[in-house]
């Protein structure tokens, strides 16, 4: 860091940034700022970042982690939704030559076309996500088969549990499935609430993901696969026999997907890896199509 750049994550220059262009935090946007430096550090570590690369950040505030991703050369592009920030980052980030404020909503932006790659050039992803749109912002990235390597965020410590979570655990769940499909998910640190200006009411953690060449299971009917797994963790308690009626099944066609696995039907969703939920998938969708052969030739 050149000496002369004033270190963001820090308490006394945070709220001197605040103060000298009027801000407080936004609970609508879910505002926390970051204050911590080892935290900055230890995302920025976790991004393994180099000046040859690019690195999508979502939600940079007032610049206190983009200045940390600058810092390694690597090229920056800031995605801001709140419209007072880009002024402010304008000012604070002045300094930096790499980086690249894009104001909008990472959930209607095209993603390709903000980053400008090269055919065959992948990018990295850090965000600091607001913990209200935590999930939507995750699978709008993952589902999109962005060319995404590498994926660290800061999230609510029990979304970042469920990220992370094992087939058994009570934590396991339908989020745990999709990050786990698509990436390789990793606990990296808790960050305590004072880490933040103001401190939220809550814990947050880093999870670093390795985004996946390939899915980690290659269902038949992927589409089929993630209604399956919404209808098996729709309601805990449900054994698969009656979970998957939710995902517009009869019980007798339960019962065969479930057989044609070779899942027993009293077990429930949080029991089973992504390999059976793929068996059970393929199952399912060669039973749907050998019933609508058949009437179709009816």
């Amino acid at each position: 860091m050149n000496a002369s750049i004033p270190v963001i994550a820090d308490p006394k220059v945070t709220r001197h940034i605040l103060s000298a262009f009027h801000l407080r935090a936004s609970k609508r946007l879910g505002q926390n700022f970051l204050v911590d430096r080892s935290v900055v550090q230890g995302i920025v570590a976790a991004a393994q970042l180099t000046p040859e690369d690019t690195v999508l950040e979502i939600g940079p505030g007032i610049g206190t982690l983009t200045q940390g991703l600058a810092e390694t050369g690597a090229r920056v592009v800031a995605v801001e939704l709140d419209k007072k920030l880009p002024a402010v980052l304008a000012e604070t980030l002045k300094s930096y030559d790499n980086v690249v404020i894009v104001p909008g909503d990472i959930l209607k932006l095209n993603i390709p076309d903000i980053l400008h790659l090269k055919d065959g050039e992948r990018c990295k992803v850090v965000a600091n996500l607001p913990y209200y749109i935590t999930t939507p912002i995750l699978m709008t990235l993952l589902e999109q088969r962005l060319p995404i390597e590498r994926l660290v965020t800061m999230v609510q410590k029990e979304v970042a549990v469920r990220m992370t979570a094992r087939p058994g655990s009570k934590d396991y769940g339908a989020l745990s499935v999709a990050v786990q499909y698509f990436t390789e998910p990793c606990m990296v640190m808790d960050v305590p609430p004072r880490a933040f200006l103001p401190a939220p009411a809550v814990t947050s953690a880093v999870v670093a993901c390795r985004v996946r060449e390939v899915p980690a299971v290659c269902p038949q009917d992927e589409k089929l696969f993630f209604r399956l797994i919404r209808a098996a963790f729709g309601q805990r308690r449900k054994t698969l026999l009656n979970a998957l009626m939710g995902a517009g099944l009869s019980k007798e066609q339960s019962r065969a997907g479930l057989a044609a696995a070779g899942i027993a039907e009293q077990m429930r969703g949080e029991q089973l890896p992504l390999a059976d939920f793929a068996r059970i998938a393929d199952a399912v969708s060669g039973l749907l199509k050998r019933e609508k052969e058949d009437g179709d030739v009816l």
